[in-house]
C-alpha cells in the first residue's frame, strides 16, 4: 500500500511540476502583452466599463432600429448575441473581481447589469462560488458548473435540448438533482453549501426572473408552433382576446432580450461543455481539464461566445488577465499549449462523453 501510494504521489506531484512549467510559460506571454500594451492596466476598470456601456448600448441600438422597423428581427437576435457575449466575457471577469475591486458599488452595478441583460443566466453572485469551486475541480463529479451545463452527458437529443436551455436542463434530469447530489455529500466529495449551490443551478438559481424569461420564451415558442400546425392542416386556433393582446410586448421581449440569449447560450453552453474532459482526469491537474477547440467550422459558434473554446484552456492557467489580454496573446499562448502537448480540437470528445480515454468512457457507460 505505502509502495503504491508513493507511487501515485510521485506521479500526481510530476504532473504538478507540468503545470507549473506551462503556467510559468504562458505568464511570460501574459507579461510581453502587459509589456506592450501597459495602458491596458492601467486602465482596467475604464475599459471593463467600457465594454460594459458599449454593450447594452448596441442591444438598446438594436432594439430601437427592429421597433422603427429599420433592422429585420433576425439581424437584431444576431447581433445582440455577440453583444450579450461580451457582457458573458465581463461577468467571468467580475466574478474574479477584475474590475472595481476596491469599489464595491460599481462592481456590483455592473454585476447585476450583466445579469439583468442576460435574464436566462444563474445569479452572479452565486455562479462566483460554483465557478472558483470549478477552477479547484474541474472534471470530477463535484464540478457542479460544468454539469450543469451537461458536461459529461452522452450526447443525444436530450442533451442537445439541455445545452441551450437551463430550465429543461433540470427538468429533463430533475430526479438526478434530488439524488446524485446527497449521494456525493454521503461520500464527502461535497460540502451543504456545494449541495445548496448545484440545486440552485438546477432550478435557475430560483431567479424569478429567469423563470419569467424563460416562460415567456416557452410559451412564443409554443404559440407559433401551434399556430404553424393549425396552418398546415388548413385551420386555425381560437385564442382568448386577452392572450392575443399580449402578442405585442412578448414579441418584443423575445426579439430584443431573449433571443439573443438564447443563442448565446447554446453556442457557449455547448463549446464549454465539449471543450473541458470530465470523470477520468486527474483532479487538480490543470493540463487534464481542458483542450483547445479553435476548428474554422467552429466559428458560427464562436461568435456568440467570443472565441471561449480558442481562449479558456489559457484561463484555466492564468486566471488574473481580463479576458482580451488573453486574445491579444492568444497565437503565443497557442504555441505554449501546443509545445507542452495540449490537445487541440479532439473531436472525439462528443464520442466518448467528454473523457479523455476510450476506455475510460466504456466503463462509465
Amino acid at each position: 500500500m505505502t509502495a503504491t501510494t508513493d507511487k501515485n504521489n510521485e506521479r500526481f506531484q510530476a504532473l504538478r511540476a507540468k503545470d507549473r512549467e506551462i503556467q510559468r510559460d504562458l505568464m511570460a506571454v501574459s507579461d510581453q502583452v502587459r509589456a506592450r500594451h501597459p495602458w491596458l492596466m492601467k486602465h482596467q476598470d475604464g475599459i471593463g466599463m467600457a465594454i460594459f456601456l458599449i454593450s447594452l448600448a448596441g442591444m438598446a441600438l438594436n432594439g430601437w432600429l427592429w421597433l422603427e422597423g429599420l433592422m429585420p428581427a433576425w439581424v437584431v437576435i444576431v447581433l445582440s448575441a455577440f453583444w450579450t457575449s461580451l457582457l458573458h466575457e465581463l461577468e467571468h471577469d467580475l466574478i474574479h473581481y477584475m474590475y472595481f475591486r476596491k469599489q464595491p458599488f460599481w462592481h456590483h452595478l455592473m454585476m447585476a447589469g450583466v445579469y439583468l441583460a442576460r435574464p436566462l443566466t444563474q445569479n452572479p453572485w452565486v455562479r462566483r462560488h460554483v465557478h472558483l469551486h470549478h477552477h479547484k475541480v474541474s472534471g470530477t463529479e463535484t464540478d457542479l458548473e460544468e454539469r450543469g451545463i451537461t458536461n459529461g452527458e452522452k450526447w443525444d437529443w436530450k442533451r442537445f435540448l439541455m445545452v441551450g436551455d437551463n430550465m429543461l436542463a433540470f427538468y429533463l434530469r430533475a430526479g438526478k438533482y434530488f439524488v446524485v447530489p446527497k449521494k456525493l455529500m454521503k461520500q464527502g466529495k461535497i460540502n451543504r453549501n456545494d449541495l445548496k449551490n448545484l440545486r440552485i443551478i438546477g432550478a435557475l438559481s430560483f431567479n424569478p426572473i429567469g423563470y419569467i424569461a424563460y416562460t415567456l420564451w416557452h410559451g412564443f415558442v409554443l404559440f407559433h408552433l401551434a399556430n404553424a400546425v393549425a396552418w398546415m392542416l388548413g385551420t386555425h386556433i381560437a385564442w382568448p382576446e386577452w392572450l392575443l393582446a399580449q402578442e405585442a410586448w412578448v414579441t418584443a421581449t423575445v426579439v430584443i432580450l431573449i433571443a439573443p440569449n438564447v443563442l448565446r447560450t447554446f453556442c457557449l453552453h455547448f463549446i464549454s461543455s465539449n471543450m473541458h474532459y470530465y470523470g477520468d482526469n486527474t483532479p487538480g491537474i490543470i493540463h487534464e481539464q481542458c483542450q483547445v477547440m479553435d476548428k474554422w467550422y467552429l466559428l458560427p459558434l464562436h461568435l456568440f461566445c467570443f472565441k471561449f473554446g480558442s481562449t479558456h484552456a489559457i484561463h484555466h492557467f492564468v486566471v488574473r488577465d481580463p479576458f482580451y489580454i488573453r486574445h491579444l496573446g492568444e497565437k503565443e499562448s497557442h504555441e505554449v499549449l501546443r509545445r507542452h502537448g495540449i490537445r487541440f480540437n479532439d473531436m472525439g470528445t462528443f464520442r466518448r462523453a467528454n473523457r479523455m480515454n476510450e476506455r475510460a468512457e466504456k466503463a462509465a457507460a
